[in-house]
């Protein structure tokens, strides 16, 4: 348990009746103070205090009004709207009902401790209050309170699309995109050619940050995953929260690069915490326990996709119709050439770096696939098209789609993927491999 603040002096300090004549609306210099060493606290979770419509979560809603909870982010939104304004003892009100709902929320004890000082001085820097036995704990809520503010003001705009998702088949109905930089997790409603934000929430991410490659380094990994599964948290230890939906890390392309370790999950925190700083986990991404009821009600295990990014580009509905296009143009002219039958013809889409699955190089792994013999007087169909830029590279598509080869009466069905990757001015395919799995 984090013994950040001694909860039964602060306790004891609320209940007690403010001393007579205390002043309860704040001077100027005060609030200019007050807004230095504050605001980042404030910021948290509620920083969408006013959430468009088209973010609202239902969920969420019924989650906690099940448990007869107040929302965390109403009352942290409040307790800067009256710091704002001066009216302290209507902020400290609101943090008294927030430690009350969630006692294990132990930034909001901290907000408690600020506020209660601030009845006799102003305060300068966030956890004045005494009694906060670990300096790391601090230094890691600061970073957190720091993180949320530089999303405080930040709106989603219902015109820009994430830039990651270029396509989705219709079975897609949900996908997952985690800002590790915002360290936020974002989900979408697939629409069509379309998607739209349901929901958003804070997370926490690895310790050592991103771009996973080994067991045990303590990052978390950038790259294309889906949901395997949903484990609830009557079967798991008390670490994992609510429960929990494992990533398929590594997935087949981080294989071929030789990238280690396992067991990256979506999850929630464990009973001693409501929240965890930015950077805490030893991979996973770590959500609150409401929050992860609420993804977890959410998402359709296996057939969610979820990219972990740490450049997350939105962008107008013109650029992302013109990368699809394009997309759609790279596997077009493969289709042609595998329909054409010219071996030729169709190893120039290959990379010299190309590498299987079981690490063939190009010539090994194309003789197998297109035997020089070999005519084609078949058809080829390309259908249920998924097309994503995978993170972590500046431009790499991925493409996953069914493969129907006609020859004849009979027809063949396979769902294949590949990542194109730009070599000089050229897109080659660097991976290509038979897929079981939902993508």
């Amino acid at each position: 348990m984090l013994p950040l603040l001694d909860h039964n002096a602060s306790i004891a300090a609320t209940r007690a009746p403010l001393q007579t004549g205390c002043v309860l609306t704040l001077p100027a210099q005060c609030c200019r103070s007050l807004c230095i060493a504050l605001v980042a606290l404030f910021a948290l979770t509620c920083f969408f205090a006013t959430t468009p419509s088209h973010a609202k979560s239902k969920n969420r809603t019924s989650q906690r009004a099940s448990h007869n909870l107040p929302n965390p982010d109403k009352l942290l939104a409040g307790i800067y709207m009256d710091l704002a304004t001066g009216q302290l003892r209507a902020a400290l009100n609101k943090a008294d009902k927030l430690v009350e709902a969630y006692p294990k929320f132990h930034l909001a004890h901290l907000v408690r401790g600020d506020l209660l000082m601030m009845h006799a001085h102003p305060i300068r820097t966030f956890g004045a209050a005494p009694n906060h036995t670990s300096t790391n704990k601090l230094e890691e809520l600061r970073a957190e309170a720091m993180v949320r503010l530089k999303t405080l003001h930040y709106k989603p705009d219902p015109n820009l699309y994430p830039r990651a998702f270029l396509q989705l088949r219709e079975g897609h109905r949900y996908v997952v995109l985690v800002d590790t930089k915002k360290s936020r997790l974002f989900v979408y409603k697939n629409r069509g050619d379309k998607l739209s934000l349901l929901n958003h929430y804070y997370i926490s991410q690895g310790k050592l940050g991103v771009h996973k490659t080994r067991e045990g380094d303590q990052k978390t990994p950038i790259g294309i995953y889906r949901i395997t599964s949903r484990i609830p948290g009557a079967k798991l230890p008390d670490f994992y929260g609510t429960g929990a939906l494992p990533l398929n890390y590594p997935n087949d392309w981080e294989k071929v690069l030789g990238r280690g370790g396992s067991g990256i999950w979506l999850h929630g925190m464990p009973s001693e915490s409501f929240s965890r700083p930015p950077l805490a986990s030893d991979g996973c991404v770590a959500l609150t326990n409401p929050d992860m009821a609420d993804l977890a009600s959410t998402l359709d295990i296996y057939k969610t996709l979820v990219v972990i990014s740490d450049d997350v580009e939105m962008v107008n509905e013109t650029v992302l119709k013109k990368d699809r296009v394009f997309a759609n143009s790279l596997l077009e002219k493969w289709r042609r050439d595998m329909e054409y039958g010219n071996r030729t013809y169709l190893l120039k889409h290959y990379s010299t770096q190309f590498r299987s699955n079981t690490n063939e190089d190009l010539s090994t792994w194309f003789d197998k696939q297109h035997p020089a013999h070999a005519k084609s007087t078949s058809t080829y169909t390309v259908r249920n098209l998924s097309l994503l830029r995978y993170p972590g590279y500046e431009n790499m598509i991925a493409a996953a789609f069914n493969l129907d080869v006609r020859h004849g009466s009979v027809t063949s069905q396979t769902r294949r993927f590949q990542l194109w990757t730009k070599e000089g001015a050229h897109w080659k395919i660097v991976y290509e491999n038979t897929i079981k799995d939902f993508l």
